[in-house]
């Protein structure tokens, strides 16, 4: 499982075709995706990580607290074009990012993985829309994850 986190100020996602919007606040928007290996294991160790990742700044102006201890919001998307590979040609393939059927159910996991870790529901896209994502990034801060460099 791989994600793109983004410390955001405020950060919103739109699909037009289904009359849907969502957005946060000071948070993070994060961006998610998932190859056919990935595993609950691989949600659990994700959500955790990430509410407990120490990226916004203390009183000092140190990063030193995490998204739960801001009291802030988190906007999952899925954006399965982050395991997009780039060594051939000109056209990305994306042959290795799982297939809905597997997708599906590890992102709605996840979902459920970050509203636990957070203490409070987070804000989604829909999976497989045509969203239009918007943000204003904080610093700006960007980290990867990626599950299986965990160790």
């Amino acid at each position: 499982m791989r994600t793109v986190i983004q410390r955001v100020t405020e950060a919103s996602v739109t699909v037009n075709a289904e009359g849907y919007q969502a957005s946060i606040g000071k948070g993070l928007l994060v961006l998610a995706a998932f190859i056919d290996e990935d595993t609950e294991e691989d949600v659990a160790w994700t959500a955790r990580k990430i509410a407990a990742m120490r990226i916004f700044d203390d009183a000092d102006g140190i990063m030193n607290l995490s998204v739960r201890d801001v009291d802030g919001e988190i906007l999952a998307i899925s954006q399965f074009t982050l395991y997009a590979s780039t060594v051939k040609g000109n056209r990305p393939s994306y042959i290795k990012a799982a297939k809905p059927d597997v997708a599906v159910p590890l992102y709605e996991s996840f979902l459920s993985a970050l509203d636990a870790e957070l203490g409070k529901p987070v804000e989604r896209g829909i999976f497989g829309a045509d969203m239009k994502v918007a943000l204003l990034n904080d610093g700006p801060v960007t980290i990867i994850t990626d599950s299986k460099l965990k160790f």
